[in-house]
């Protein structure tokens, strides 16, 4: 019998299969008889006999992006609503993190936009990451500044 022993190793392997009964690997190699494991190019690693594979029968949850941005927006009419009913405060900078403290944005919340629906006639200071051309004249027209964050110039 041929046994073949690499270094760092306990176990022997046979290195010579199906060359005759007497090494103790011949004929069928070790493979036992017939049947589909017993031939070459056998592919059965999720097969269940014929039953559903699990991965079949559990449902598909579709592609979660891992740096996914949830970003918000709120239009000029929603802003002005919330100032009239005291939601906001005009005396401290608007930002995310107030709208998050006030409810107006959920806390999954990571970036908001404003938009030009409506108009605004209170005078309110503003941090937001994106604006519209057009959202940002109407807020500076009523007499508020808007800052966008991460602008680039």
């Amino acid at each position: 019998m041929t046994t073949f022993k690499t270094l760092n190793s306990t176990k022997t392997r046979k290195i010579r299969v199906g060359r005759g009964i007497g090494s103790g690997k011949g004929k069928t190699s070790g493979r036992g008889v017939k049947g589909q494991k017993s031939r070459s190019g056998v592919a059965i690693k999720s097969f269940e006999g014929g039953q559903m594979p699990l991965y079949r029968r559990l449902p598909k949850r579709g592609f979660n992006p891992i740096n996914k941005i949830n970003l918000a927006t709120i239009s000029l009419t929603n802003l002005e609503r919330f100032i009239q009913t005291n939601k906001i405060n005009l005396d401290q900078k608007i930002n995310i993190s107030i709208l998050k403290k006030h409810k107006v944005f959920r806390k999954t919340v990571n970036k908001f936009k404003i938009l030009s629906n409506g108009e605004i006639k209170s005078k309110i200071n503003i941090e937001a990451d994106f604006s519209s051309k057009l959202a940002k004249e109407k807020i500076e027209k009523a007499g508020g500044q808007v800052a966008i964050k991460n602008q680039i110039k």
